[in-house]
């Protein structure tokens, strides 16, 4: 049921980046939810192989890079699902920064720690 919720606070974040940067489009419901989706598994199966294979760069940039492994994730994942658009580079590297910030604070708020 968790990953549920977080897929529907991740959809919600998704749905608050047009109103926060003009360059990122979210069409519907249905798109945010794709979206999501879609991220959460490129998130998952294909990050860590990039963090793994550009490790030395984000030594040298002192973990800097990875924002740029975001970025460019992001804006994949825009470039493939239908209904979601971000306008560039630069427009992804801060709508996945907002994206994460948004995701996070939801997330805190709305869910509870059940290890305490």
């Amino acid at each position: 049921m968790r990953l549920i919720i977080l897929w529907f606070i991740n959809a919600v974040a998704l749905l608050a980046l047009p109103y926060l940067m003009h360059s990122v489009t979210v069409t519907s419901l249905g798109a945010a939810l794709v979206a999501a989706l879609v991220l959460g598994l490129v998130n998952t199966l294909i990050r860590p192989i990039l963090v793994l294979l550009t490790l030395p760069v984000s030594v040298l940039t002192l973990g800097l890079f990875i924002l740029v492994i975001n970025a460019l994730l992001f804006w994949l994942v825009a470039e493939v699902v239908e209904g979601f658009h971000v306008a560039g580079f630069w427009s992804a590297m801060g709508a996945a920064i907002l994206y994460s910030v948004i995701s996070w604070a939801l997330s805190t708020l709305l869910l509870k720690d059940d290890r305490s």
